[in-house]
């Protein structure tokens, strides 16, 4: 996927420097380059971020309940 964006940006920095004057070619590399890569890498990025989040609750939630669980033995184990 980032081939794809690096080339379409290689693409969009040649539109820009071909442009008359600066703020054309800036224009030109942010809204034909920069700004639709960036809406596209984000879309395409939130699977993996949604596994992330989800992965990192199921860690913590794991942790939590070893936590509670050794605190549970422990509670129990100073009641004899």
């Amino acid at each position: 996927m980032y081939i794809v964006a690096i080339g379409w940006l290689y693409v969009a920095l040649m539109m820009a420097i071909t442009e008359t004057n600066v703020v054309a070619g800036v224009a030109t590399f942010l809204f034909y380059g920069l700004g639709p890569v960036a809406i596209v890498v984000y879309i395409m990025g939130t699977p993996g971020r949604r596994r992330r989040r989800k992965a990192r609750e199921a860690d913590e939630a794991a942790a939590a309940k070893a936590g509670q669980a050794q605190a549970d033995a422990t509670d129990s184990d100073t009641d004899h």
